[in-house]
Order: structure tokens, then sequence, then C-alpha cells
């Protein structure tokens, strides 16, 4: 017989309830506040689901109603410096915490406070997409952030938040300051990838990070009991290694008390813990009407949930111990809704029979494409350093100047996968990094989800710099949400005011024989997507001038590296590591006036290496940055209208392709000087695979460069001597 024993998981998991003596015991300020915050929360969503009703609200409106507890008992003990993200249903989470912020005692039966007014104006604002908002109207109901009063952001993509809240709690732990951040999400969001990987990598790191789970049953019309099968979900928490509390959400006081044990145990540097609250959303997913009236959940159901509502169980408790009578808690719901409807009222205008947004309360539609980035920062483009130099591989050029920042830069942060082992990683490139900054280089768990997204959340604190690496960029899919939906957008989505000092390195790996799913030139898909600066250096000396120059802006940067340079030597200055090269700024590599060469990265190589075979007369121009905001215009008008012929030079695939867009610009923006339509050079639509032969043939080379070269001399009239037909 084998031998068994009984193991145990190593973090408790508690349900809590509170008691009679709690309620008394209970100081009489906090209940009142949480009384005001309750039915204020209330009367507001009552509010939205109004003008919701109306069609005033352009895109969903996810109420709350019910959940208000939940958010109320969590938010009211944390200190102003504590910060909060919540998911898609996140208006009690964001007005909790803007309303301990601006108000941490609220009196149900004094007069409120002309600030609190002034935030639910703004807040309301925002749902309706106006201009007085906090992002501007850009947010709407699923994106609201109030950054001082620690209100990170709302979230539209089921756990993307997670993640990036993780970030908010590495800066505190950086930091030492105590503070924590806390994470709000669904029942749905539990079983995601994002938020399962950030409770290993929170738990990995002890990370003052509070998980919030409100349990209200349904993923839209999914119950949890169908999408899972141990529906009390605090028990994923011990599974980690993380504390966790079930608690009773409609009990305000309850959740009080379990936030406060868990605080505790995070402000003591102990780690992460986890909350599920109990709780239930009166209506649909979105909109005004019940779940019942879809066929999900009974009227019976409903009813028992509500006469469960957070709102009755504290004026119960409070009129119980003599703090409050119910005319004064009647007057407190008569003067919330009152408040509510002279705001909404302020945004609105009569219409006939109806209402109408008033017109100039809309933002200027000018304002549709700003803030995709920041500016750039003021850099000298003197040109390149002077005095004397050293040759250095491009490997060691990366290890050189990255410890050079860090050594000068207290905020930056580095982690990746095995960055911390293997002397530098897996190809060198964070060299005695390590050793050099204890702390400060963290090799993570594979999971390029969590890791971005956390380090995402540690830029937009601003207070640190995280550098980042994907071992190889085909990798990007698996983080996808983060790299693009969240940290590509976050500036332009909060209003443009966001900061994400970001910078992302990652290599192609083309003719390594590491196959389809290792072999991506991202650059195509970075140069689609909104809000990203993309670097592609092409010698050690570029890599540092850009490295230096992405490492001072505001905006997440992709920096492309090519295991074909890694090896190559190149002369950097010996004692000048700090010099910048502005970004938006090409290199002609080789002047000429028959052919514009475009390219970057290795295939600047490859190309020059084309031309001296062909003996063509071509212009070679190293794009360096390849971003839609920071190609260098000047440079490339200046040699199209000289040459009137171009051919633009990449390795990867024809589906990804940089150069599609590329060449859309030039024609839009150059047509007149063109002799011809713009050619390009590019790899086979298939990735490249194993087969060492089939690989070389799915991407650009040498080869390919000189057969483009060829094709578009002959195309303008000009064929090369000897050139193959």
């Amino acid at each position: 017989m084998p031998v068994r024993e009984k193991l145990h998981a190593q973090a408790p998991w508690t349900a809590l309830r509170s008691t009679p003596a709690d309620w008394k015991a209970a100081d009489p300020a906090l209940l009142g506040s949480m009384l005001t915050q309750l039915h204020l929360i209330r009367a507001f969503e009552e509010s939205v689901l109004e003008l919701a009703g109306e069609g005033l609200v352009h895109g969903p409106a996810h109420s709350s109603i019910g959940q208000e507890g939940g958010a109320v008992g969590s938010v009211i003990g944390l200190r102003a410096s504590d910060q909060v993200n919540g998911s898609h249903r996140g208006h009690h989470q964001f007005l909790a915490k803007t309303l301990s912020y601006l108000a941490p005692t609220l009196d149900p039966v004094a007069d409120l406070a002309a600030p609190v007014e002034g935030m639910l104006h703004r807040s309301l604002a925002e749902i309706l997409g106006l201009e007085p908002g906090f992002g501007h109207g850009r947010g709407g109901s699923m994106h609201l952030r109030w950054i001082e009063a620690g209100a990170l952001g709302t979230n539209a993509i089921v756990g993307g938040g997670v993640p990036l809240a993780a970030g908010a709690a590495m800066a505190h732990k950086l930091a030492g300051t105590g503070d924590i951040a806390v994470t709000y999400f669904g029942d749905g969001a539990i079983n995601i990838g994002s938020t399962l990987e950030t409770m290993n990598l929170a738990a990995a790191w002890a990370l003052p990070l509070l998980f919030v789970v409100e349990n209200n049953l349904y993923a839209v019309a999914t119950h949890v009991d169908e999408a899972t099968c141990e529906a009390r979900l605090s028990g994923r928490g011990p599974g980690f290694g993380i504390p966790a509390w079930r608690v009773d959400g409609m009990d305000p006081l309850a959740v009080h008390l379990a936030t406060q044990e868990a605080t505790s145990l995070l402000r003591a540097g102990k780690g992460p813990a986890l909350i599920e609250l109990e709780v239930y959303r009166y209506f649909h997913q979105n909109g005004p009407l019940p779940g019942s009236a879809f066929g999900y959940r009974s009227k019976d159901e409903e009813t028992a949930w509500r006469a469960r509502d957070p709102l009755a169980r504290v004026a119960t408790e409070m009129t119980a111990l003599g703090l409050i009578d119910d005319g004064a808690v009647a007057d407190l719901r008569e003067r919330c809704v009152a408040l509510m409807k002279d705001i909404a009222g302020r945004l609105l205008e009569p219409d006939g029979n109806r209402r109408r947004i008033r017109p100039d309360l809309w933002p200027d539609t000018a304002f549709v494409d700003v803030g995709l980035r920041g500016e750039l920062p003021a850099l000298s483009s003197k040109g390149p350093p002077t005095g004397p130099t050293v040759e250095r591989k491009f490997v060691d050029a990366i290890a050189d100047v990255l410890h050079r920042r860090m050594e000068t830069d207290p905020s930056i942060v580095i982690m990746g996968e095995d960055i911390h082992r293997l002397k530098g990683g897996t190809n060198g490139a964070t060299r005695g990094l390590a050793a050099a900054f204890p702390g400060r280089v963290l090799g993570t768990p594979i999971s390029e989800n969590a890791f971005t997204g956390l380090a995402g959340g540690l830029a937009m604190d601003g207070r640190y710099r995280p550098i980042i690496e994907f071992m190889y960029p085909d990798f990007m899919w698996v983080a996808a949400d983060q790299v693009f939906n969240q940290i590509g957008k976050a500036r332009h989505m909060f209003g443009g005011t966001t900061d994400v000092p970001l910078v992302l390195r990652s290599k192609i790996a083309m003719g390594t024989g590491y196959g389809s799913q290792h072999s991506l030139d991202p650059a195509g898909v970075f140069a689609t997507a909104p809000g990203w600066r993309i670097v592609a250096p092409s010698t050690p000396q570029d890599y540092i001038g850009l490295m230096n120059a992405a490492l001072k802006g505001s905006d997440p940067v992709l920096v492309i590296e090519h295991v074909d340079l890694y090896q190559m030597n190149g002369l950097i200055p010996a004692a000048d590591l700090d010099f910048t090269i502005p970004l938006g700024k090409a290199r002609i590599v080789r002047e000429g006036r028959d052919l514009t060469i475009l390219t970057y990265s290795a295939m600047v190589h490859r190309s020059l290496e084309a031309v001296e075979a062909l003996g063509v007369d071509a212009e070679i121009v190293d794009l360096r940055t390849l971003d839609r905001a920071s190609l260098d215009w000047e440079a490339i008008g200046a040699s199209v209208r000289k040459t009137h012929n171009v051919l633009i030079v990449e390795q990867g695939a024809r589906g990804t392709s940089y150069g599609a867009m590329l060449a859309d610009e030039l024609h839009r923006r150059l047509f007149d000087w063109l002799d011809q339509p713009v050619q390009r050079v590019h790899g086979r639509e298939a990735s490249p695979t194993i087969s060492k032969v089939l690989e070389r043939a799915a991407f650009a080379g040498r080869e390919e460069v000189m057969a483009g070269i060829a094709r578009v001399m002959a195309e303008r009239g000009t064929p090369l001597a000897g050139a193959a037909a």
C-alpha cells in the first residue's frame, strides 16, 4: 500500500463574518462615512442608468448597484497614498477611492463638500464622453483614472488591469513607503491568465498587492458554477501561497475588517493577499434591466439578494446603535439623489420632449489624435561623439550602456527571463548587471503577460523606468493585451497625460533555426499599433545613442536587436557612454544618386553588401527610428528628391511587413518626386521554419536585396550591366 500524507496549503484561507460586537466596537465616524459613501455611489449609479435608458450613454453602462458594500468597505480604511485599479464594472471602486481622498470623513447628516460635488460632476461627464471628464471624455465608463486620488484606472479588458496593479505595488515596494496597491476584478477574471500569472509573480516577489475578487456569481450570463469546479474563488490564493479571506460583500463592516487584516500583512512586507467578496449586481451586465429579464436568473434569487442590500445593512446597524434615525437616513438618500439630478442637469439640455447632451461639452474633434505619444525630449543633435574610440562587439555595447544607465539612474529596473543568469541572459546582453545592481535586475517567471503588465504599471507610477526583455519578439503575442491594449494605449486612453516610460528589448532571430514561433521581425506589428516608439540600431555606437535617447523619453519604446549583429564589431567612444542620438534622425550610410534604399537593423549591412557587389550608385538610409511619429521625413525626402527611385529593404515576412506602411506613407507624401512606384524587398508570406533550406527561403538576405535592386533599376529603364534578368 502506498504511504499517504495529507498536505496543507502554506497560506491560511479564512471565511470572515462580522458580529454584533464588531458593529458596537466600530468607530461611529467610520460607519457614518460608510453610509454616506454608499448612498452617494448608489445615487450616482442610478443616475448613470437613467441616462443610459435615455440613450445618452454612448457605449456600455456597467452598473455596480448592489456591489457598493465591497468597494466602500475595502477602500475606506486605505491611505490616500495607496492606489487602486478596477475592471469594466468599476464606478463604485473609483468613487469610493476618490471620495475617501477628498473627504476621509463624511457625516451623513452634514452638507457635502464642494470638492465631492466637483468629482461627481467630472466622473459623470467622463462616463458621458464629455470634455470636463477626467480623461476629457476619452475613457468613458470603463477607463476612469484620477492619479492624484490614487485611482490608477479602470479597465475594459477582463483581467487586464491586474498586472498593471502589480507594477504599482512594485513601485511601492521599491520606494519603501509602506503603501499598497489594490486590484479589483470579477469572477470571470480570476480564471484568466493575466490574473493567475500576476498572483504567482506577486507572491514570488512578495509585492504589497491586495487582490479583491468580486464574486457576483455571473460572468455576463454564465454562472460561476459553470465556469469552475471550485466556486469559492478565494481558494485560488493558497494555491499560490497567498493568504485569502472569503467575506460577505453585502456587509461593508466585514469587508473593512478583512481588509484591515490583509493590509496589515502587506504593509509588514509579507507579500500579497486575496479577498473574495460575495456580492450581487442587481442589474444585467449592461444597462437598466435586471438579469431575470434575460432569463439567466430568477426573480426569487434577485429578491433574496436585494434583501441583503448593503445600504440597508449599515443603516439598520447604525439605527440599532442609536447613531442615526430613519428620518436622517431618508434625508441622506434624498440629498444624494437631488445632488446627482442637479449634476446631470448641468450636463444636459432640453431637446423637445427629451434631453440631450449640451453641445458645448463635447470634446473638440481636433483632439482625436492628441496625446498618442509624449513630446520627444530636447536632445542635442550635434552629430556623433568625437574623441578616442574603442572597438566593441554589438552585444557588449548593449551591456555597457545598460550598466552606465543603471549606474547613473537609480530609477531603472531591468526584468526578463534568465537575464540574471547565464552570464547576461541567453545572449549576454545583461552581462554583469545582476551582480552590480542587486535587487534591480529581476529574473522573471515565464509569464510575459504578467511581467510586461507589471512593468507598464511601474512605468505609469512615474518613479521608476523599467526595461524589459522578450527573449524572442514572437512572445509579444503572449503579452499582447499588456503590450498593445494597456501600455500602448494608456496615454491616449486616459486623456493624453499619462507617461509610460518603458523600454522593451527584443531580437530578430531569423536564420538561427528556432522556427516559426521565434523568428519574427516585430517592426511592422508595432508600427501599426498606437502609442509605441520603435528604434532599430545597426551599429554598436547607434545602439548606445538610441538607447540613451529612449531612456530619456516618456513613451514606451521598442528596441529591436538582431542576432546577426550581436557579434559584429564597431567603434564606440572610449570614454563617453552618455551621448544621445535623438529619435527621429536617420543616418545616411552611403550617398548615391540613382536609388534610395530605406532599411534598418541588420539589413543595413546586407544592403551595403548588395550595392557594392552590383556597383549601383545607391543612397542607403538607415532609418534607425521606425514608428510613424519618429520617421525622419527630412532625410527621406531629401534622398527621394535626389534619386526619384525607392527600394524598401526588410527581412521579415510579407504579412507583418513594416515596408507596407512605409510605402503607403511615401506614396502619399512624395508621389510627385517618384519616377515609379516604391518597390520592396521582404520575406515570404510564411514564417521561417526549422528546415535550414526552407528557413533561408522564407526571409530576405543579401541575394534578395541584390535581386530587388536589379528589378527596381530595370523597371526604371536603367538595367544594371551583368545583373540577372
